[in-house]
C-alpha cells in the first residue's frame, strides 16, 4: 500500500516557469516536483576534478562539459534534471 501517493502533477511548462522564478534549484520527474539537496565539500570537489578532467580530454572535439547549473532535459522519461557534470557533442545543444 502506498501511504501518501501525490497526485498533484504539473506540467512540464508550469515546471519551467516556476524553476525561472525559484531561487531553489528544483527536478522534474514526471510530473512531481522534487527541490535539490544541498551538496557538501566532496560531492563538488569530486564534480569538479571530473569536469576537469573531461574538458581537458575532449578539448577540440566539439563537446560541451556542463555543471550542475545546467539543467538536461530527457524527453523520453518526461524529466528535467541538474546533474553534477554532463557531456554533449550534439551541436545543436550547444550554447555560446
Amino acid at each position: 500500500m502506498i501511504a501518501n501517493q501525490n497526485t498533484n502533477n504539473i506540467s512540464p511548462k508550469e515546471y519551467l516557469a516556476g524553476e525561472e522564478i525559484s531561487s531553489v534549484k528544483h527536478e522534474y520527474i514526471n510530473g512531481q516536483v522534487c527541490p535539490m539537496a544541498d551538496a557538501n565539500d566532496a560531492h563538488v570537489t569530486i564534480s569538479l576534478n571530473l569536469a576537469s578532467a573531461l574538458r581537458n580530454f575532449l578539448r577540440g572535439s566539439g563537446c560541451r562539459v556542463y555543471m550542475s547549473d545546467m539543467k538536461a532535459h530527457i524527453e523520453t522519461a518526461n524529466t528535467f534534471y541538474y546533474p553534477n557534470v554532463m557531456v554533449t557533442c550534439d551541436a545543436r545543444e550547444i550554447k555560446h
